[in-house]
């Protein structure tokens, strides 16, 4: 079982973005608002509504919970090694296998925070997995490249 990760800082994301003024606080309660309308994370929904980028979000994911910050687009990914885990998984949790070292698998991931996707990724490699954080753009485009596939 994989244990929870700890937080650096026991903040929101929300007070994160508004402490390193990425975000004001009226884009925030919009955000919020339209989460609590339509579900999802807030982070996707902040983007989705242009108000910060993809990189800004996943940078306050390393801040508060510690997760290694990995940026994809020149980072050469095996094939071999991403084909770790079905094509369709990876597109399911937006994550991809990037290295192995004996038992040892290493991911990156737009959510590190989805304990359930680790878990399947560990039962599907037999492979305990170290996790590093990405964007969902820069994941998927490594997902494509990693598995010959333009989806």
């Amino acid at each position: 079982m994989v244990a929870p990760p700890k937080r650096l800082i026991y903040k929101q994301l929300g007070e994160l973005l508004l402490e390193r003024k990425i975000v004001t606080e009226q884009q925030l309660q919009k955000a919020l608002l339209e989460q609590k309308d339509k579900g999802g994370h807030l982070g996707s929904m902040l983007v989705l509504l242009g108000f910060v980028t993809e990189e800004a979000i996943a940078q306050a994911i390393t801040t508060q919970f510690g997760f290694p910050f990995l940026p994809l687009a020149t980072y050469d990914i095996d094939p071999k090694v991403a084909k770790l885990i079905p094509e369709n998984v990876a597109r399911q949790y937006s994550l991809i296998a990037v290295d192995r070292m004996g038992n040892s698998l290493t991911i990156v991931m737009s959510d590190p925070l989805n304990i359930h996707a680790i878990e399947d990724v560990e039962l599907i490699t037999n492979c305990k997995v170290q996790t590093f954080v990405s964007t969902p753009s820069d994941i998927n485009k490594a997902i494509d490249k990693g598995y010959g596939s333009s989806k």
